[in-house]
């Protein structure tokens, strides 16, 4: 846990650690990243206005690491503009919660986030074109290269895999990947295809995830 709020801090770590979790706890940036290494944690929950270093340059930095690369991340900030919230989206972060807010709503967050960065039993590789996924070793491959993706992503990617050339609309993959009892923005799923595309896509190559106006999106091969 990432906060600079000493009342905020020793609220969420009370209720969390009743809840069975075990917190460790920075107040500032800098202090943030140690800890991340030394502590190995399951998920961050990352302010955004620390001293020091930004929230959205701390979750930048995890990002940039590839032993921190797929760790969920929770922002938690004051700023309620949809604006902001992409913007910590399209920085690395996994979710965004808005304070104030309920610790049901939070841990609701975190608990959806936990289970999809869990290991998956192994199962059959995957392939569309030239994308090959691994189940069992949790890997993506595109034309021979790794590919390197979040958590969101990951699931993303396995769902479309699984449905290749099927439309799904935005609240289908939020029901899919996120789950239907998790409340999440309609707009994220933009963010989260769009960086998808950014990890799947080297230049020269085709974009395998089709747009589908007023539809939504589909793992497909747009015919010339």
């Amino acid at each position: 846990m990432v906060e600079d709020d000493p009342a905020l801090a020793v609220m969420l770590r009370y209720n969390l650690e009743k809840l069975g979790y075990l917190v460790d706890e920075a107040g500032d940036g800098q202090e943030a990243l140690l800890r991340v290494v030394e502590f190995s944690p399951d998920i961050v929950l990352l302010d955004w206005m620390l001293p020091s270093l930004s929230g959205l340059e701390v979750c930048r930095q995890i990002r940039r690491r590839p032993q921190t690369r797929d760790l969920p991340v929770i922002m938690i900030t004051a700023r309620m503009e949809e604006q902001d919230s992409i913007r910590g989206l399209n920085t690395g972060a996994d979710d965004y919660i808005t304070k104030p807010f309920s610790i049901e709503a939070l841990t609701a967050r975190m608990r959806a986030l936990l289970r999809r960065a869990q290991p998956q039993p192994a199962g059959r590789m995957m392939q569309f074109h030239d994308i090959v996924m691994d189940p069992g070793e949790h890997r993506v491959q595109r034309n021979g290269r790794a590919v390197h993706l979040g958590p969101t992503e990951y699931r993303l990617l396995e769902f479309l895999l699984r449905h290749p050339r099927r439309v799904f609309s935005r609240e289908d993959l939020l029901d899919a990947v996120w789950g239907a009892d998790i409340h999440v923005e309609v707009r994220t799923v933009d963010v989260h295809i769009r960086r998808l595309r950014k990890a799947l896509n080297a230049p020269g190559e085709a974009d395998l995830v089709r747009t589908v106006r007023s539809a939504g999106y589909a793992l497909d091969v747009e015919q010339s």
